[in-house]
C-alpha cells in the first residue's frame, strides 16, 4: 500500500514542505512575505540563519524521514498477537469464529512468526451458501484446520517480501503453507495477489498489520487447498 507523509517546517520566512512517497523525499521551499518596516539588515540576516537551518533540517530529513516512511507503509508493530487482532477487528469475526472452532487459537498465539491471509467476513459470504456452518460443526474439524493453515505460512513475509519474489521469480512465486500445499503470488497493477491450488485469486486488500508473533495480510477471498 502506498502512502503519502508531508512534513512542514517554518524557519522564519520560508517554509519547507517534505512529502515522502515510495521511499523518496521531495521538498518544496516557500517564502513568507515579511512586514516591509522590518530592517533589511534583519531580513538578510534571517534569511541566511534560514538557508544555514533549512540546510540542517533537510539533511536529517532526507536521512531519517525515509525510514519514517518504511515505518508507515509496512504498519507499526502492534502488541498484540494475531489471533488477539483479528477478535478486535469486527470485519474478521467470521475467522475468529472458523479459528476456534478449529483449535487453532493457541497455536495461532504462539511465538511463530506467521504470515496470515485473513480473509474477511465478505470472503467467507462468496462461499456457497451452507458452507461456512458446515465447516464450524465438530465433526469437520480437520477439514476446517486444513483450510486455515492453508492461509499460513510459517515465516514473517511483509507485503515488499512477497512483491520483490514476484519480480525475482519473472512474474509470480509459490510459496509452501503450513498446511502443506502452496499459494502462488502474483501483482495485477499494484495487487498483489495470492493464488490457491484451485486456480482460484485473492487481492490482499489491507498489508502488512504488524503483529507480535507475525504479520497479516487481509484478503477478499477463500483459499482452498
Amino acid at each position: 500500500m502506498s502512502a503519502n507523509i508531508f512534513v512542514c517546517i517554518k524557519v522564519n520566512q520560508f517554509k519547507l514542505i517534505v512529502r515522502i512517497r515510495h521511499r523518496q523525499v521531495s521538498v518544496n521551499i516557500a517564502v513568507i512575505n515579511r512586514s516591509r518596516t522590518e530592517d533589511d539588515d534583519v531580513k538578510k540576516t534571517g534569511i541566511v540563519q534560514s538557508f544555514v537551518i533549512s540546510s540542517l533540517m533537510l539533511g536529517a530529513a532526507v536521512v531519517a524521514l525515509p525510514a519514517f516512511a518504511e515505518n508507515h507503509a509496512m504498519g507499526k508493530m502492534d502488541t498484540m498477537n494475531i489471533v488477539e487482532k483479528a477478535v478486535e477487528t469486527d470485519s474478521l469475526s467470521t475467522l475468529v469464529a472458523a479459528v476456534k472452532a478449529a483449535g487453532l487459537v493457541e497455536t495461532l498465539s504462539g511465538e511463530g512468526p506467521f504470515t496470515v491471509f485473513a480473509p474477511t467476513n465478505e470472503a467467507f459470504a462468496k462461499l456457497p451458501a451452507g458452507t461456512v456452518e458446515t465447516l464450524l460443526k465438530p465433526e469437520n474439524k480437520e477439514q476446517l484446520q486444513s483450510i486455515l493453515t492453508y492461509h499460513v505460512l510459517a515465516t514473517k513475509a511483509p507485503a515488499a517480501a512477497a512483491i520483490k519474489m514476484v519480480q525475482d521469480g519473472g512474474g509470480s512465486a509459490s510459496v509452501a503453507t503450513v498446511q502443506g500445499g502452496e499459494l502462488t503470488f502474483s501483482l495485477q497493477g499494484d495487487s498483489l495477489m495470492i493464488e490457491d491450488s484451485a486456480g482460484n485469486m485473492a487481492t490482499v486488500v489491507a498489508a502488512d498489520l504488524m503483529q507480535s508473533n507475525g504479520v497479516v495480510h487481509v484478503i477478499d477471498a477463500v483459499l482452498m487447498p
